[in-house]
C-alpha cells in the first residue's frame, strides 16, 4: 500500500480527527540498518541497528515533529509559523510551511549554521533572519513573539513536535518486534529523548511491546548542560544541532533517563569527529557530525561497562551528511588526486 507518512500511518496514537488536514511530505519510515561491521570495529558483543533519520525529506528527524507541529497549526488557522534553529529546524519548518502555504519566519545564529541547512530554508521560501546571539538567545525572541503576535511557534517546546518524533520508537518497535535494551541518541535541545521515550511507553502500555529501553543520551562536551547542571552561556562544538546551552526539554530529558535507568553523558568532539569518520568508512553511512553523538556515546559506554552482550542496541542517526559537506570533507583525511587524461598517468595516480 502507497505510504502516505507517519500520521496517517500512526493516526490512532496521534491528536488528529478525519478532518484534520494533514500537511505531509511523507516523512517516516527511515531505515533501521544493521550495523556488523561497526559492531565489531568497536568491539561490541550485541546487535547493532542504526536508525537513519537522515531519510526524512528534508534529511533530518525534525520531519517527524515539524508534520505534525505545522498540520495543527494549519488546523488552527494559523497564518505564520516561527522558529529558532541551529539549521535542521529551520529547513524542516520551511518545508512544511512551504507545504501548507503558511508563512515561515526563521531565526538563526548568525556564522554558525551549516551552508547544507541554511540553503534548503532560502529554497523553500522562508523569511531569514540571522542575530548576533546563539540558538539560547533565538529560541528566547522567538517564544516572546509568539506569545504576543499571531505566529505559531513549532520548536520542540511545541508538543505536536514531540507528538511526531515518538513515531520513531513505533518504527523501531515494528521493526524489530520489540524494544531495543539500549537506545542511544544525541542531546540538543533533549526534544528527540523525550519523544522517543515517550514513544516507547505508549507501546509499552498497549502490550505491543513487553520491556523498555536504557536512554542513553549524550550531548558534547562543550555544550553539556545537563550533564553540568547548568546553562552554558557560551556553548561550543563543530557539531552545530546539538550546540545548545539550555535545552527546552531539559526536565523531560531527565525523567526519561531516571524512568529508563539509563544515562546522559557527553563525549569531546575528537569522539564524535572519529565515530563520525567510522560510521562512513565501515557502514557507508554519511550522517551529520552531532548524530555521531549516539555513536560516539555508545563508544563510550561500551569501555565503561555500561553494555551488557547479547542485546540489541540502537543508535540514532539525526541528519544527513549532506547538509555540513565543509566538515565531511574536513574530517574524511582525503586527498583529491589530480592528474592529466592520459591513460598512463591515470593509473599512476591510483598507484598501479
Amino acid at each position: 500500500m502507497y505510504y502516505q507518512g507517519l500520521i496517517n500511518k500512526y493516526r490512532k496514537y496521534l491528536p488528529v480527527t478525519d478532518s484534520t488536514p494533514v500537511i505531509t511530505l511523507n516523512e517516516g519510515n527511515t531505515p533501521l540498518i544493521k550495523a556488523d561491521n561497526l559492531a565489531k570495529k568497536i568491539g561490541l558483543e550485541s546487535n547493532l541497528y542504526l536508525k537513519f533519520e537522515g531519510s526524512n525529506p528534508t534529511g533530518s528527524f525534525k520531519d517527524r515533529g515539524m508534520t505534525m507541529a505545522v498540520t495543527k497549526a494549519k488546523e488552527a488557522g494559523a497564518g505564520a509559523i516561527i522558529c529558532a534553529s541551529t539549521g535542521n529546524t529551520s529547513a524542516s519548518a520551511a518545508a512544511y510551511g512551504a507545504k501548507a502555504g503558511i508563512k515561515t519566519f526563521v531565526l538563526i545564529p548568525d556564522g554558525y549554521i551549516a551552508l547544507g541547512k541554511l540553503s534548503q530554508a532560502m529554497m523553500y521560501g522562508a523569511e531569514i533572519i540571522a542575530i548576533q546571539g546563539n540558538f539560547d538567545r533565538a529560541l528566547e525572541c522567538v517564544r516572546e513573539i509568539s506569545e504576543k503576535y499571531p505566529v505559531t511557534l513549532v520548536n520542540s517546546v511545541n508538543p505536536f513536535r514531540i507528538e511526531g518524533q515518538k513515531t520513531g520508537a513505533f518504527e523501531i518497535c515494528d521493526a524489530l518486534g520489540k524494544a531495543p535494551e539500549y537506545h542511544f541518541i544525541p542531546v540538543g535541545n533533549a526534544g528527540n529523548i523525550t519523544a522517543y521515550w515517550k514513544g516507547y511507553r505508549e507501546y509499552f502500555k498497549e502490550g505491543i511491546i513487553k520491556t523498555l529501553p536504557k536512554m542513553m543520551g549524550y550531548e558534547a562536551e562543550g555544550s553539556a548542560a545537563i550533564v553540568r547542571g547548568e546553562r552554558i552561556m557560551n556553548p561550543e562544538t563543530f557539531a552545530t544541532a546539538i550546540r545548545i546551552g539550555n535545552p527546552a526539554s531539559w526536565t523531560q530529558a531527565e525523567a526519561a533517563r531516571d524512568e529508563s535507568k539509563g544515562k546522559i553523558g557527553c563525549v569531546t568532539d575528537e569522539k564524535i569527529a572519529e565515530a563520525y569518520k567510522m560510521l562512513a568508512s565501515t557502514e557507508g553511512i554519511l550522517c551529520e557530525p552531532a548524530s555521531a553523538a549516539s555513536v560516539a556515546g555508545l563508544i563510550q559506554a561500551n569501555k565503561e561497562g555500561l553494555v551488557e552482550a547479547g542485546t540489541d542496541i540502537v543508535c540514532i542517526l539525526t541528519g544527513n551528511g549532506l547538509k555540513d559537506p565543509d566538515n565531511a570533507i574536513k574530517y574524511s583525511n582525503a586527498d583529491v588526486k589530480k592528474t592529466s587524461s592520459e591513460l598512463d598517468d591515470v593509473l599512476r595516480a591510483m598507484g598501479i
